[in-house]
């Protein structure tokens, strides 16, 4: 059987947020942002219609993911080096004599252990297998997230589709 892929490329999806990381050795980055931009390549067979997935459609369902994230500040809800406190209002968040405070409709906390590339690839790659799982792809075996900080500084999660 052929395999196909597509790829929504970098320049069609980006985002605006800031972050920071924690370090094994207890340190901390400061918070900064970056304008984030985003490559989906799926792999698999063709469908009725001959294609692997509807570029049109796969832009909206990033699109709309993307969204949830441009301009906030993002956090992680598991990390062991931060306390989160969250309000009806505003997020505290502090690591070690550090604290900021940020109102609660300018962040998203994220199901992760820390906000780095890798694990942002990989949040954004799980929900989006979520969408194509529902939207009944049943063509497609493979998932592939790249999310790039900055221009040549990229992380890949790679993900299996299908039965």
């Amino acid at each position: 059987m052929s395999k196909y892929r597509v790829v929504v490329g970098k320049e069609a999806l980006a985002f605006a947020a800031a972050h920071f990381i924690t370090f094994g050795d207890g340190g901390c980055e400061s918070l900064h942002g970056h304008n984030y931009r985003v490559g989906v390549t799926l792999t698999g067979g063709l469908d009725r219609h001959s294609l692997v997935y509807d570029f049109i459609a796969l832009k909206r369902d990033m699109e709309g993911l993307l969204a949830e994230l441009d301009h906030r500040v993002i956090l992680p809800a598991s990390n062991p080096d931060l306390e989160l406190v969250t309000s009806a209002r505003e997020v505290e968040v502090r690591h070690h004599d550090r604290r900021h405070v940020f109102p609660e409709s300018d962040v998203v906390i994220l199901p992760i252990p820390n906000t780095t590339a890798e694990k942002i690839a990989e949040y954004l790659g799980s929900r989006l297998a979520e969408d194509l799982r529902r939207a009944g792809a049943e063509a497609l075996e493979r998932l592939e997230v790249e999310v790039e900080e900055t221009p040549g500084q990229s992380a890949f999660w790679t993900g299996r589709l299908g039965t």
